[in-house]
């Protein structure tokens, strides 16, 4: 009887640590399954706003030519852009870091503003309305910030996914164990009106 009990005891114990294990292993496999999902989001992130930090610098040029004396104004947006593709260099390294990806965000402001600058001083240049290189240019800015504030949109919400998993019990507690201490960084940087108005200010 004290061996059958004894081996009921080591059984029960047995499964519960075997619960106990699977429930480890279905947080984990979750908590990588969404952190997967925001860093792939990122990703899209860091294709369009490369591909802006490649056009700022074919419009300036571009632009050069006609607005001769404006070259503090080129000097500001082509300083913004740099410091802005060298963050998102480092961003990409680690988008779990929060302060990479506030360092980013506040790059990608100071590189709006410096664009809203540019594109008002184009408007007192009335040549340029009849370059279609300058034209292009724009329009196809105006399509890729509206792809980055898309796919921002989308990082934010697998961020909120993740970070509301992890916060949630039973994974509050294993999520550290497991290799995932913090919540995942937003990516909060001004939207809509500043970085729409700078792009798409019209030539015509």
């Amino acid at each position: 009887m004290a061996i059958t009990a004894l081996l009921v005891t080591l059984g029960v114990i047995a499964a519960i640590i075997i619960v106990i294990l699977l429930i480890i292993v279905g947080i984990y496999n979750k908590l990588v399954s969404l952190k997967n999902r925001y860093l792939n989001a990122f990703a899209q992130i860091e294709v369009q706003l490369k591909r802006r930090h490649d056009l700022i610098p074919n419009l300036v040029e571009t632009v050069k030519g006609y607005m001769t004396h404006e070259k503090e104004t080129f000097e500001r947006v082509i300083s913004a852009r740099n410091q802005a593709a060298s963050l998102l260099e480092a961003a990409s390294k680690n988008p779990s870091d929060q302060s990479a990806m506030t360092a980013l965000a506040g790059a990608q402001n100071a590189l709006t503003g410096a664009m809203g600058g540019l594109m008002a001083v184009m408007e007192a240049y009335p040549d340029l309305k009849a370059d279609s290189q300058a034209t292009m240019l724009q329009e196809e800015l105006t399509s890729t910030e509206n792809k980055v504030a898309f796919s921002r949109q989308s990082y934010n919400d697998a961020v909120t996914s993740y970070n509301t998993y992890r916060q949630s019990f039973p994974p509050v507690f294993i999520a550290p164990m497991v290799g995932h201490p913090s919540d995942a960084a937003f990516l909060e940087f001004e939207d809509s009106a500043q970085i729409q108005q700078a792009p798409s200010a019209s030539l015509s």
